[in-house]
């Protein structure tokens, strides 16, 4: 068994970070809108966990955005992100340590959290260091309670860790870390999947 990390560096190697970021399309292009749509103001924002970068990519092409920057465990994802988007702001760091220099308004986050032993802590550390008052944050689960189809990801992936809340924990874990108007919502549920989790909360203005 492997840290996520380590895994994540060998899809990186071998493509499949490529068929994942097609699997997460949908969900990721719905949560963006959540918390664009109605902006009439220039945005930045902070990819959490951000892989080859393809999401900060689809960010920076957004007309509102100002910037969008990727970070993330695995050199392995942050070289290859650095490779397609030369011009782009990628950073290999631990995301439980990481501070960004200037606090963004959105920050957003897919398939991430529950690799981390301590989901609570780094969504702590993400409202009070990473987001600007008034900021949103905004992240994606896919492998949670109430989904099932996800609960052998662990020992068929070979990954050493991943927590398993149900989504009123997840709320909760929202709620604990001081973010308001705390909302859970399902995307793309088809037969025994769940759908992808989108959690969301905002730093007190």
């Amino acid at each position: 068994m492997k840290s996520a990390i380590e895994v994540f560096g060998e899809w990186a190697q071998s493509g499949r970070d490529e068929r994942m970021a097609q699997g997460h399309l949908l969900a990721v292009q719905h949560m963006i809108s959540l918390v664009t749509l109605e902006r009439d103001q220039p945005f930045t924002v902070i990819d959490a966990g951000c892989g080859n970068g393809w999401v900060v990519r689809m960010l920076n092409k957004m007309e509102l955005c100002l910037q969008a920057e990727g970070v993330d465990g695995a050199l392995e994802m942050i070289e290859k992100a650095k490779k397609l988007d030369p011009e782009g702001r990628y950073e290999c760091a631990d995301l439980l340590a990481w501070r960004p220099v200037c606090p963004v308004d959105i920050v957003h986050s897919m398939e991430v959290f529950y690799y981390f032993k301590d989901p609570a802590a780094l969504v702590q550390h993400i409202a009070n260091h990473w987001l600007k008052p008034g900021g949103q944050l905004i992240a994606g689960v896919d492998h949670y309670l109430e989904n099932t189809p996800s609960h052998n990801w662990a020992s068929e992936n070979g990954i050493s860790h991943m927590t398993t809340l149900a989504e009123s924990e997840w709320v909760a874990l929202f709620n604990a870390a001081g973010l308001n108007d705390v909302q859970s919502s399902r995307f793309g549920a088809k037969g025994s999947w769940a759908g992808t989790l989108v959690l969301t909360g905002q730093v007190e203005g």
